[in-house]
């Protein structure tokens, strides 16, 4: 009688074992980390005396307006010819950015492009103040 041939998985299973164990030591894991980032509101004084400047409102949805006319939509070539127009060719006027505490960066970034592109040279950023809640149950 012939013995029936076998496969001896023994080696086998302990190469892939190995194999597995390898792989799982050498593997690093990395986690993704975000940052919540609360942007500042002021809570100063806005001077009463100042020059005569452009002042650029930044909405929450990312439109703008231009010393409080609306513009039509929301591209830097209309925010640029706004700011041409509204200044006469005066590119000595200061120009203020107003932006909403949650308006996109991208929007506040292609307001401070505009305004590069259009000449004027002085810029500043502004912040709005927080609005007080009435207090409750006064008697006045």
């Amino acid at each position: 009688m012939q013995d029936e041939p076998s496969i001896n998985l023994t080696p086998l299973i302990d190469v892939v074992f190995l194999l597995l164990i390898f792989f799982m030591v050498t593997t690093t894991f990395t986690r993704e980390t975000r940052l919540q980032v609360n942007l500042p509101e002021a809570e100063a004084e806005t001077l009463s005396a100042q020059s005569e400047r452009l002042e650029i409102m930044v909405s929450r949805d990312g439109s703008f307006a231009l010393n409080g006319q609306a513009l039509v939509d929301r591209r830097i070539e209309t925010l640029l010819r706004s700011l041409e127009l509204e200044s006469e060719g005066n590119l000595d006027l200061s120009v203020m950015i107003v932006a909403d505490s949650e308006a996109t960066h991208q929007s506040v970034v292609t307001a401070m492009d505009a305004i590069g592109q259009a000449g004027f040279a002085r810029l500043s950023i502004a912040t709005q103040g927080l609005e007080q809640p009435e207090a409750q149950g006064s008697n006045n």
